[in-house]
């Protein structure tokens, strides 16, 4: 009873917006998040990701726990499920993007030359990706790479510290690797 208790007072000062129960729910329930992830994924990147996207949907929808129809970690456990499933149909859309890329590289390929035809491909699918970054992240990675500004022309043109810009493109980075990794044909690169 006393565990019931305890779940009742963290569900509702969780729903209140108190931030130590947040720590307190990740610190109980991050590494049950996690395992059904990479369990349900087979990916350790991919499975941090869903991690981190559990408790901040759990944190920014808290307004929607009601603590009185389920216990904090059941909740949690549903958003988890939730999130599990958009991260399989994300993976399927690349697969289906990347196949399409594919069949389009093949037709392409009788006319033009190999390289160009990755060189589409390669533009098809960091694009989709680029699309999938959170706004701020995008816009940054978007200057970069399409607009050929500097670090510091970024971090002026955005009005951002040029340590979030460097912090944005390192992240993003390792993201779109990950991601794309999973969508290269047969295994290459």
């Amino acid at each position: 009873m006393a565990i019931d208790d305890d779940h009742a007072r963290l569900g509702e000062r969780f729903r209140s917006g108190d931030e130590r129960a947040l720590a307190e729910a990740y610190a109980q329930w991050a590494s049950l998040v996690y395992t059904m992830a990479a369990r349900s994924l087979g990916d350790p990147t991919e499975a941090e990701d869903v991690t981190q996207k559990v408790f901040i949907a759990a944190w920014r929808g808290r307004e929607g726990f009601h603590p009185e129809r389920a216990r904090l970690p059941a909740w949690i456990v549903g958003i988890c499920r939730h999130t599990l499933a958009d991260a399989h149909e994300a993976r399927a859309r690349r697969r289906r993007v990347a196949e399409a890329v594919a069949a389009d590289t093949a037709l392409v390929a009788l006319t033009t030359p190999s390289e160009e035809s990755d060189a589409v491909m390669d533009r098809m699918l960091l694009g989709d990706e680029l699309r999938r970054l959170p706004a701020v992240p995008q816009q940054v990675m978007r200057l970069a790479f399409y607009d050929d500004l500097t670090h510091h022309e970024i971090a002026d043109t955005l009005g951002l510290p040029l340590g979030t810009v460097k912090s944005h493109i390192r992240r993003s980075l390792g993201r779109l690797r990950s991601r794309l990794s999973d969508t290269t044909i047969g295994g290459e690169q």
